[in-house]
């Protein structure tokens, strides 16, 4: 249905960018011919984790709000713009008690699973005198000043927070990639530091062969361009090239028919471009760049295509963006191995966090052992304790022997041995 299609892409699809590739579904010539084609039921598929914090209750909402009549035709007819001004939220109010009473549940649930989170943050400090109420505001997707209703604003601000963390999400994966990229150059050199001259020269001169062999690879089409698409109709779905038609290939690969290209989908149609640089089986290629180029080809495709900036493509985009002149005589497209990733002040100020970081952890490592070595001190003192306590036991009970004396039980009593 159209409004689940909004919601569920606007909230989930807005991240999808999976870490292996996804093919595109391979499709009979005859499609070609098709001139309408219809939607087709299938299974249902599960949208992909967000990588949010609160995805579970995220889907679950949207999953009983998908439940309730009115609810559901109002956002039949309401754009993604309806939905991310929270207008749609006062809709909450007429939905039935049933779906109210649910979403409640699901609330107060989601409330427990922070306050026990914040409880397993806090029992690691040792801090047990923080309120649980304060630091509840710290989680902006749900109001968390009434904790046993799920209200509009609860709606309001699930939407919000959502829309503002899967925004930043690509932003985030960039930084994220930098850091790798910059560990990774970080060990190389460290390395080089324990070795001799000559060793140091044969790894060095190692490294740049495997660089040379990374960068020598077949061109790579710009993506989203002509000669990109083509390459897919013709290799992926199996069709003939003198036959490509933008408004067909849109229709094989809007895979669940929901009318958008979404992020998911775009990612499925740079494997094979990706393929001409990187292979798994290569040690010069490394698969975390892989992703990252994919990403970067992605958001080149949405800010090309995508005109309303709803980070969906809609057939009538994907036509108009075919008309460019970008698409028919693209750039040439430069991979990441002709980019520079960072600085050598970036990577110096990144390797004096590094350098902080490990003096932090070396000081509880060290702490850690005192406190060890106290541990085994106290029990090597208690054993010596023990072991003197067992002598003066054993002497006395001897004495008490020589004496004539029966000797004592385990609690002190007298052992009298009875007289045949």
């Amino acid at each position: 249905m159209r409004w689940r299609t909004m919601l569920l892409q606007y909230c989930f699809l807005l991240v999808t960018c999976l870490l292996t590739a996804l093919e595109s579904v391979p499709i009979d010539v005859d499609k070609t011919k098709v001139q309408n084609t219809h939607p087709v039921e299938s299974a249902k598929i599960e949208p992909p984790d967000t990588g949010l914090y609160y995805d579970t209750y995220l889907k679950q909402v949207i999953d009983v709000l998908e439940t309730d009549q009115h609810f559901r035709e109002k956002l039949q007819k309401a754009d993604i713009e309806e939905i991310k001004s929270g207008r749609l939220s006062k809709e909450l109010d007429l939905v039935s008690h049933n779906v109210r009473t649910r979403l409640d549940e699901l609330k107060r649930q989601e409330i427990g699973r922070l306050r026990m989170l914040i409880k397993a943050k806090l029992d690691s400090l040792q801090d047990v005198g923080m309120d649980h109420q304060v630091l509840l505001k710290q989680f902006d997707h749900l109001n968390h000043v009434n904790p046993d209703k799920f209200e509009s604003t609860d709606l309001d601000m699930l939407i919000l927070a959502a829309t503002n963390d899967l925004e930043n999400y690509d932003k985030t994966r960039h930084e994220e990639f930098k850091k790798y990229e910059m560990m990774k150059e970080h060990e190389r050199r460290e390395y080089l530091k324990t070795l001799d001259e000559e060793k140091r020269k044969e790894e060095e001169s190692k490294f740049e062969e495997m660089k040379k062999k990374h960068e020598n690879h077949p061109k790579v089409n710009h993506p989203g361009s002509k000669d990109q698409l083509k390459e897919v109709w013709e290799e992926t779905d199996g069709l003939d090239p003198n036959d490509f038609d933008p408004k067909t290939f849109f229709k094989l690969h809007d895979v669940n028919n929901d009318g958008f290209l979404d992020e998911q989908e775009l990612e499925a149609l740079f494997t094979k471009e990706l393929e001409k640089v990187y292979d798994p089986k290569n040690e010069e290629d490394d698969m975390v760049e892989m992703e990252e180029e994919r990403l970067r080809m992605r958001e080149h495709v949405m800010n090309e295509v995508d005109t309303n900036k709803d980070r969906l493509v809609t057939l009538e985009e994907f036509l108009k963006a075919t008309e460019k002149k970008e698409f028919l005589e693209p750039d040439s497209w430069e991979t990441l191995d002709q980019q520079q990733f960072f600085t050598e002040e970036e990577l110096k100020e990144y390797e004096s966090i590094i350098a902080l970081q490990e003096n932090e952890l070396k000081k509880k490592a060290d702490e850690l052992q005192k406190q060890k070595e106290e541990l085994q001190r106290q029990h090597d003192q208690l054993e010596a304790q023990k072991q003197e306590y067992h002598q003066v036991i054993q002497q006395m009970e001897q004495k008490k022997l020589q004496q004539g004396v029966p000797p004592s039980g385990p609690t002190g009593a007298l052992k009298f041995e009875p007289h045949i």
